[in-house]
């Protein structure tokens, strides 16, 4: 059968401790033994089904984390408190003193600032490449590299990785490909393409309300077990651990996940044809102008679309605050960073979650001034906030 996660999540059924169709909240920071013995062999790792700490794991979060692994498809999934918590754990495990990542240049700024300013302190260094040009990344591969970094589709530019190409390529000089699906999820399924890790940011479309952070690393167990080590396990020792509460929430809002990401992908592609026809320089997946629209179509799970997310470039950095100004005096959504929220979200990546890249390094991967992200957003009449969209746009004079 062709591979669908919302199958995989629906399949997941759990009961609560009372018979309740939500399975219940383990609402404890430390866990009880029977016997000493027991703790022992815990914490020597040897002891399936006993819980230590809360930070090592919980009830809670083994169950988030189950939906997660089904989602991608993967053995087992360990979820954080944020998506930089599970992100850097992850290239922490893999990467020590001496060691070397070849990674995608665009990426959230979070993540290019630890690469490039955080792990250089400990003498892991990065090269930053075009993603989409395989002798490019190949070229960056030395003998002290150990990953390939990526997002399926990237932030802010939304460029497409070609991820079984990349995977071939990491096969052959035995790297690690790690890649953040958190722009495409259902959409892509990194894992089933060749991917060794797949990280999201939780916080994003698939929690849906922006009201919770999270992060998840889905991969084999065998790493997974080993970022909860209590010996050297980069996630249980550097501490960014996940709530159980809050994975809880997080967890039921998945069940929705299906019908939220169909509705934004069908969302931003109307939006996307009809700016395009309006003559604004727009990039979203789904349309046929963008370079890597059959890349991306070779590689989705066609239910889910092209994603929520596009950009339009508003020709200046006062055009495009100007604009946003107005699109939330007009109740479009808001002004605001993040994504994966029900009413739309627009910014610009250069003085925002891009701002941590340098304004050169901008420049030369063409991220503008007046580039506007959107994550857009469920609603009902698209046609209705397209004529209000354009309206603003005609009264600042972007069209």
């Amino acid at each position: 059968m062709k591979f669908n996660p919302a199958n995989n999540i629906q399949d997941l059924q759990y009961f609560g401790e009372f018979g309740g169709v939500n399975p219940s909240i383990s609402d404890s920071s430390t866990y009880t033994f029977i016997s000493a013995k027991t703790m022992l062999d815990t914490f020597e790792g040897n002891t399936d089904g006993c819980y230590l700490y809360s930070r090592h794991s919980t009830p809670s979060n083994l169950y988030l984390g189950e939906a997660l692994a089904a989602m991608e498809g993967t053995e087992a999934a360990n979820v954080a408190s944020s998506g930089m918590g599970a992100i850097t754990p992850t290239i922490l495990q893999i990467c020590g003193h001496g060691d070397h990542v070849v990674s995608s240049r665009t990426i959230y700024g979070g993540t290019y600032a630890f690469l490039k300013n955080f792990t250089s302190r400990m003498g892991i260094e990065t090269t930053f490449v075009d993603i989409t040009k395989l002798r490019a990344v190949e070229a960056a591969i030395t003998t002290t590299t150990k990953i390939i970094y990526c997002e399926s589709v990237s932030n802010p530019l939304l460029e497409v990785a070609d991820i079984k190409a990349l995977s071939v390529l990491a096969k052959k000089y035995n790297l690690k490909l790690i890649v953040d699906n958190t722009f495409s999820p259902l959409s892509i399924s990194p894992a089933q393409l060749g991917a060794d890790i797949v990280i999201h940011s939780l916080t994003k479309f698939i929690n849906g309300s922006s009201d919770s952070m999270g992060g998840v690393v889905c991969g084999t167990s065998e790493f997974v077990n080993s970022l909860k080590s209590v010996i050297d396990g980069a996630s249980m020792l550097l501490g960014a651990s996940m709530d159980s509460l809050r994975s809880s929430s997080i967890l039921k809002n998945m069940r929705t996940l299906h019908i939220r990401i169909k509705q934004h992908s069908f969302n931003a592609a109307y939006l996307a044809n009809k700016f395009e026809k309006d003559g604004l320089k727009t990039v979203y997946p789904g349309l046929e102008s963008h370079p890597s629209h059959a890349l991306f179509k070779t590689m989705m799970n066609v239910a889910y679309g092209f994603g929520g997310i596009l950009t339009v470039d508003a020709g200046s950095l006062e055009k495009a605050n100007a604009l946003m100004e107005l699109m939330q005096e007009k109740n479009i959504g808001y002004l605001a960073v993040s994504l994966g929220f029900y009413k739309t979200l627009f910014s610009a990546p250069g003085t925002s979650t891009s701002s941590e890249i340098p304004e050169d390094e901008r420049k030369e991967m063409g991220l503008s001034e007046g580039l506007i992200r959107f994550s857009i957003g469920l609603d009902n009449d698209i046609e209705r906030t397209y004529k209000i969209m354009k309206t603003c746009m005609l009264e600042v004079g972007v069209l």
